[in-house]
């Protein structure tokens, strides 16, 4: 509903008797507006009411005079005075009533400040029942008939201020009438009460009318001056009018503005012509004159017509209507009909258009465009039976750029990839943007299946090359999925869902490489689900057990730490690969759970053994940035009795690409409870360095391929691990290396000073009973070497 339908609607048809009391708001009309309408008359009536009271004191006060104490008659005036200053305020808080709807509190508290304002005036009435002869008493009654006679007059619109007033100071007049025994007064003072109260309502009733009247004329008067206004100053519409050799006749000034020109220059020009401009002499039409050519030849009637002309060089929409008209015999005598230019409209519709088929960050086709020239592929391949391709691109390692130099920065990334996307494009294919870093490419003719291979190649070494943005050179390779119709799809559906699989087997083997979709996907993604879905009730059937691998000392072979690694011994699937289950635990999130019940479970084992053992427990990035990391980390603690000290996290350098702020202040408070941090797989990311000057690890670990590549004499990785030694020495870090196998590779780290080693030499990852067995054979091999 409109603004001004709206207002009018406020307006009720009738004004029931409880409504003008107030005492109900009928569903018809705004009753809060009119509540202001009503109790705006308090303001301007203030002087007059006070004027009214202050006589009628003054004559009351006279009266009691020499017949009542004078302390008793003060003390009455200080209770009027006072019960007429609570009654101004109210009254002074609604200058603006009718400007604005009212509460009910605000009614309500002026209801009462008559009934207080009453109430002090039965003082009297009850003092002269008791001390003034029946001539005093009917001329005190006088004054208080003329009080609420006045209130009647000076309050119309406020009718149950004035029935309480008056049914308060008539109805104590009557009982003092009745009490001393003046029954005739007794009856006319009842008379008139009614008789007031009465007038009151009319008189309400009367006051709302007139308001209601003035607010529907004011709301009225407020329409016509609005839609003059919308038509004077829109100039939009206009009228025109040809004769039957199509020539305006008749020129409306507004058409005349439309078309940029005098009137006298438009009178007897043709119609088209004016309209056309430079296209008449060239007779290159648009099709939408073309159409109203026609229309004014056959002589019909159109409406809405959009037609597109030049105006002074510009190109404008008009949308025109048209009747023929007839003379006095019904010959046919021309047309008239009104014209609007609706260029803003269809530009606005233009816009609208776009922003529902292209991408506004990337300018390529968004999904649905790309829905849509699939169907029309998948359709093409159908009609002459050829083939058509749909290809799923994700960018490698984009959220890494995103996560660290903003999305700024992961934006104008975004848009050079697009650019070179669309540089890759030829006439048969069409490339859109899914969204994120999703990209796909349409293929329209895909017979030869080597196109299909030859563009993702493309596609994969384009992308792959270095990106300058912001000062910053940017790596990020391509992974490609690629699906043919009809083929792998007769459906668009189906089409990308395949296209998709392949692309997640693309990801799967370490991304920058086109995967075509094979059946055996499906059963991939069958197997997937189905492990998902087992692991999601592992933890309540008890399939996860924690192994433990030794972590020694370098020189003395004594057992430092052990690192507890989570294995799954599955109802359904038997014994799943760690490299299986983790990565898809991250991919659920399932890894928050499981990795709260490893750090509860290595825990409450730790405890069990010699204490200075530290246990060790690996944190993924999910785990980290979860908001109650740290304090499932106090609450395992907690729990096992197991001194912070003795507890080690785990974490690889991918967690920092994620959120490094959030992921530094987690560390810093699990460091803070004593725990230790180490840093796994060190040397096979991309900042480690900046993260070591920022967080102090307790442990740097040199990766496994590190020490196998020094085993075998590679001078880089033997440099490489003399590095990291030397630096973690100088940082007061310890050393761990990972994957000694052999007593050759023992011999060399040892040489290299790495202080502790961890590896199959020493032992695989074993049950928790086994690795507590290990300190026994300790104990009895020191006992030995003792002896």
């Amino acid at each position: 509903m409109s603004q001004r339908e709206s207002a009018t609607a406020s307006l009720p048809k009738e004004l029931p008797v409880l409504a003008v009391l107030g005492l109900t708001d009928p569903g018809d009309g705004d009753w809060a507006r009119l509540r202001g309408l009503q109790y705006s008359c308090l303001p301007r009536a203030m002087v007059s009411r006070l004027c009214a009271q202050s006589l009628a004191a003054l004559a009351a006060a006279s009266l009691l005079l020499g017949r009542v104490s004078i302390l008793l008659t003060i003390a009455w005036l200080v209770m009027l005075c006072g019960s007429l200053y609570f009654g101004t305020r109210i009254d002074r808080s609604l200058h603006d009533a009718d400007r604005r709807r009212l509460s009910s509190g605000e009614v309500n508290r002026q209801t009462l400040s008559a009934i207080v304002n009453a109430l002090v005036w039965v003082v009297p009435i009850a003092t002269a029942s008791l001390f003034l002869d029946p001539e005093t008493r009917l001329k005190l009654w006088t004054v208080l008939a003329m009080l609420m006679t006045a209130s009647a007059i000076l309050l119309p619109g406020v009718p149950m201020g004035t029935l309480m007033f008056t049914g308060i100071v008539g109805g104590a007049s009557v009982v003092s009438f009745l009490v001393s025994g003046m029954f005739d007064m007794a009856m006319v003072a009842t008379a008139f009460v009614l008789t007031v109260c009465l007038g009151a309502v009319e008189g309400a009733k009367r006051f709302l009318q007139a308001k209601v009247a003035e607010a529907g004329m004011v709301e009225k008067s407020e329409v016509v001056s609005l839609l003059l206004r919308e038509y004077e100053e829109g100039e939009a519409d206009w009228l025109w009018q040809i004769d039957p050799a199509r020539r305006v006749r008749g020129v409306s000034p507004r058409f005349a503005f439309a078309l940029g020109l005098d009137p006298a220059d438009i009178d007897g020009q043709p119609f088209v012509q004016l309209v056309a401009g430079p296209a008449w002499e060239s007779g290159q039409f648009h099709s939408s004159l073309h159409d109203l050519a026609e229309r004014l030849k056959r002589r019909e009637s159109f409406s809405n017509l959009l037609i597109r002309v030049t105006i002074n060089g510009h190109l404008r929409w008009w949308e025109l209507s048209g009747t023929p008209k007839l003379d006095e015999h019904a010959n046919f005598d021309g047309f008239r009909g009104v014209g609007s230019d609706v260029t803003q409209q269809r530009e606005s519709s233009d816009k609208i258009a776009y922003l529902a088929s292209y991408d506004t960050l990337t300018g390529l086709p968004n999904r649905m465009m790309l829905t849509e020239a699939l169907g029309d592929a998948l359709k093409y391949a159908e009609q002459w039976r050829t083939r058509c391709a749909f290809l799923m691109i994700d960018l490698d390692r984009f959220k890494a750029v995103n996560d660290t130099l903003g999305h700024l920065v992961g934006d104008q990334l975004l848009a050079k990839v697009s650019s070179r996307l669309r540089e890759q494009m030829s006439e048969n294919e069409i490339c859109g943007r899914l969204g994120g870093d999703e990209f796909a490419v349409v293929i329209r003719d895909a017979t030869d299946l080597s196109r299909v291979e030859s563009v993702a190649e493309r596609i994969i070494e384009r992308l792959s090359e270095p990106y300058e943005v912001d000062h910053h050179t940017l790596y990020v390779g391509a992974s490609v999925g690629s699906a043919v119709g009809p083929r792998d799809g007769n459906t668009v559906e189906t089409l990308m869902r395949n296209a998709d699989l392949a692309l997640y087997r693309a990801k799967d083997v370490g991304g920058n490489a086109h995967y075509t979709y094979e059946p055996a996907l499906h059963a991939h993604a069958e197997e997937r689900r189905k492990l998902e879905f087992s692991m999601r009730r592992a933890l309540e059937r008890d399939e996860f057990v924690l192994h433990y691998q030794p972590v020694v000392d370098a020189e003395s072979e004594r057992i430092l730490s052990f690192e507890a690694l989570v294995r799954w011994n599955s109802n359904e699937h038997g014994f799943v690969s760690p490299g299986k289950f983790i990565p898809l635990a991250e991919d659920t999130r399932l890894i928050v759970p499981i990795g709260e019940w490893v750090l509860r479970e290595a825990c409450r084992e730790a405890v069990n053994w010699p204490g200075d053992t530290k246990v060790a427990v690996n944190v993924s990035g999910e785990q980290l940035l979860d908001p109650n990391f740290v304090s499932s980390v106090v609450s395992a603690l907690a729990n096992s009795g197991l001194s912070a000290h003795r507890l080690e996290v785990e974490v690889t350098e991918s967690i920092f690409l994620r959120d490094a702020t959030m992921a530094r202040a987690a560390l810093e408070k699990i460091m803070a409870l004593g725990c230790g941090v180490a840093l796994d797989d060190f040397g096979t990311g991309y900042s480690s360095l900046g993260y070591l000057r920022r967080l102090r690890f307790s442990t740097i670990k040199v990766d496994r391929s590190f020490v196998q590549g020094a085993a075998t004499g590679n001078p880089e990785s033997l440099a490489i691990i003399r590095a990291v030694v030397a630096m973690a020495d100088s940082l007061e870090m310890s050393t761990t290396a990972e994957g000694v196998e052999t007593e050759a590779e023992l011999e060399m780290i040892r040489g290299l000073g790495c202080r502790k080693i961890q590896g199959f030499f020493f032992g695989r990852p074993m049950p928790a009973h086994e690795a507590s067995a290990l300190f026994r054979q300790w104990d009895l091999r020191q006992s030995g070497s003792a002896a």
